[in-house]
């Protein structure tokens, strides 16, 4: 069978992640959503997403296909009700559609002639940014599963203090040494070549990626991902960091989710609780105005490329867009648009031409290459994004 995830409903509460990815390369857990889908299948998945992104995100369509709403995180039993779909038969929860069989060219789809199979087993969903890293501790535990089942954890070496060993797994190639990993409050993974330095303390869940470091006498509480090819340092709490970016240095980043390419400069430092206690208002990009998250813990949502200065302070509930780069003293307002240039004493435009300079410098540094792919995303992202920026 032919898999397919689909953006769905949420693609737009999600930004903006979703600016520059579909909703199925989003990283919550250990892996992907479309990573977790792909294993749970046994099958590679393509992808139908927003026009700017299907170049890099091509869909491949055969002659019977199934469609996942990508919002929607695989287990066993989910992930067997899928690959037993027949035609005119779809998977709904709460009357929203999971996962359905659609035939080559079938573009109007009545799910009122459709035979309902209802998912009443708990799925783990992701429809708004702070999902992200408010249900990963479950997501954690759940990849953990997953990826650990039937395989051999590398030794611990003898100089980590350790705590609940067994809820421990370490991949092939990862270094670590003089630290403290304490499992009994839920699972550590040390992804493959990922290192550990000397005098780290992490309390689980931890998903430490491949290649991802956690720097000298860092503090890390979970439920934390550090994504590939990532570092961290200073103090983080409950965050989720998607690949290749970096908080190196002192600092505390909590209850945030930052995306790929990001970087925040020395002592950078977020409030994750109003001075009152109040519930957390969010940037939302389809009202274009402040929205009610329902918590009252939520830091810093920042997209892609995006990067601030030394001693960067940001308020509770910062939504930081693509390709920003905030420096200077003071706080930045808690939205700030895509490819937007400055800080607390006001913004100017980031031209692309320049942002594209530093995104090649800093994906070359880790032999990444910059593809007219890339350059084409972030170009829409700058058009669609305009109307943010005081100009």
């Amino acid at each position: 069978m032919n898999y397919i995830l689909f953006d769905g409903p949420s693609r737009n509460n999600l930004l903006p992640f979703t600016y520059t990815r579909p909703v199925a390369d989003i990283r919550i857990g250990i892996l992907t959503i479309r990573e977790k889908w792909e294993r749970y299948l046994g099958s590679t998945t393509t992808t139908v997403t927003e026009e700017h992104l299907s170049d890099k995100y091509p869909m491949v369509e055969l002659d019977e296909n199934v469609m996942i709403n990508a919002s929607y995180l695989p287990n066993v039993g989910l992930a067997e009700k899928v690959k037993d779909l027949k035609e005119n038969q779809a998977i709904f929860k709460n009357e929203d559609v999971i996962a359905f069989y659609a035939i080559a060219g079938q573009e109007d789809i009545d799910f009122a002639t459709y035979e309902a199979i209802e998912c009443n087993e708990p799925v783990i969903e992701v429809h708004n940014t702070w999902d992200i890293f408010s249900k990963n501790e479950e997501a954690i535990q759940e990849d953990f599963e997953l990826l650990t089942k039937d395989e051999v954890s590398q030794p611990i070496p003898a100089s980590i203090n350790v705590i609940a060993p067994e809820n421990i797994f370490i991949e092939e190639g990862a270094k670590l040494e003089f630290a403290t990993l304490n499992a009994s409050t839920g699972p550590i993974y040390i992804g493959k070549h990922a290192e550990v330095m000397e005098g780290a303390a992490i309390r689980g869940p931890l998903a430490l990626c491949d290649h991802a470091v956690v720097k000298l006498n860092a503090k890390i509480y979970g439920a934390t991902t550090v994504g590939p090819y990532s570092k961290v340092g200073g103090e983080v709490s409950n965050s989720v960091l998607f690949g290749y970016s970096n908080k190196g240095h002192d600092g505390f980043l909590g209850n945030s989710v930052l995306g790929e390419w990001c970087n925040l400069g020395a002592d950078t430092n977020n409030s994750n609780l109003k001075n009152n206690y109040a519930e957390v208002r969010l940037w939302d990009y389809q009202t274009e105005g402040f929205a009610r998250t329902g918590l009252q813990f939520c830091g810093l949502i920042m997209g892609d490329h995006s990067k601030c200065g030394i001693n960067t302070m940001f308020n509770t509930g910062t939504v930081i867009g693509v390709s920003a780069n905030i420096f200077g003293s003071g706080f930045p307002r808690n939205f700030v648009p895509s490819f937007s240039w400055g800080g607390s004493s006001g913004f100017t435009t980031y031209l692309t031409k320049k942002a594209f300079e530093v995104a090649k410098v800093v994906m070359d540094r880790r032999k990444v290459e910059f593809s007219e792919e890339d350059k084409v995303i972030l170009e829409h992202v700058f058009e669609e994004t305009k109307k943010y920026r005081r100009e």
